[in-house]
C-alpha cells in the first residue's frame, strides 16, 4: 500500500504515475498535508509528526506500507525520520521540469513525472 501524504491527491496524478504507484505498490491510500505553519516552532513540528506518525500507522495496520512524502521541508525531515525508526519505507515522486515562456513573458511551467526515489542516507550506504 502507498500512503499519499502530500498536497496532491491520487487522482490529480497523471496517468503514468497513477500506473506506476499501482504497479508497484498496490492500493493508494490519501493522507493530505497538513498546513505547516510558519510560526512553527520545533515542538510544534515535533507534536503535529506525532500525530501524522499515528495516522500512518492507523491507515498501514496489517498491510505494508510505504510512504509518498513530499512538502514542507522541515516537516518532512521530521516525520521521514520518525517513520524510517519504524521501518516504514518512504519516496519522493521525481519529475522532469520543462518551461516554456510565452509570447506574453510568462512562464508555462509543467511536470512530468518520472519515478518514486526512497529516500535514504545514500552516504552511510557508501561509507
Amino acid at each position: 500500500m502507498l500512503v499519499n501524504l502530500t498536497n496532491h491527491s491520487f487522482n490529480q496524478w497523471d496517468e503514468t504515475q497513477q500506473k506506476t504507484a499501482i504497479s508497484f505498490f498496490g492500493e493508494v491510500v490519501d493522507i493530505p498535508f497538513p498546513s505547516v505553519p510558519p510560526q512553527a516552532d520545533p515542538f510544534e513540528i515535533d507534536r503535529m509528526t506525532d500525530e501524522y506518525l499515528n495516522k500512518i500507522q492507523t491507515v498501514a495496520q496489517n498491510n505494508e506500507v510505504v510512504v509518498h512524502i513530499m512538502g514542507e521541508m522541515t516537516f518532512c525531515y521530521a516525520l521521514i525520520s520518525k517513520l524510517q525508526k519504524e521501518n516504514i519505507k518512504c519516496v519522493a515522486s521525481t519529475t522532469e521540469r520543462k518551461v516554456r515562456y510565452l509570447p506574453t513573458g510568462e512562464k508555462a511551467i509543467e511536470f512530468n513525472f518520472v519515478q518514486f526515489r526512497e529516500y535514504k542516507n545514500i552516504f552511510k550506504d557508501i561509507q
